[in-house]
């Protein structure tokens, strides 16, 4: 790969990752029906995707070292 695809990819995991947070949100609040169960199942959800932020913080930082790299 080139060093201007692992600054693309690393600058798309980046912009992903504050995507997982503030999509968490409104899946947080949005999803649930008026039951309980289905209430409890939109905010595991929630919390789920909001979890995917570190991994893509993760892989733009390991991504962007290797873009370094081959400078």
């Amino acid at each position: 790969m080139q060093k201007s695809h692992f600054n693309l990819a690393s600058n798309l995991c980046f912009f992903l990752g504050f995507a997982s947070i503030i999509g968490s949100i409104p899946i947080w609040y949005l999803s649930g029906g008026t039951e309980e169960e289905a209430r409890a199942h939109a905010e595991r959800f929630g919390i789920f995707v909001g979890l995917w932020a570190p991994t893509f913080f993760v892989l733009s930082s390991r991504l962007d070292r290797n873009a370094e790299k081959l400078a």
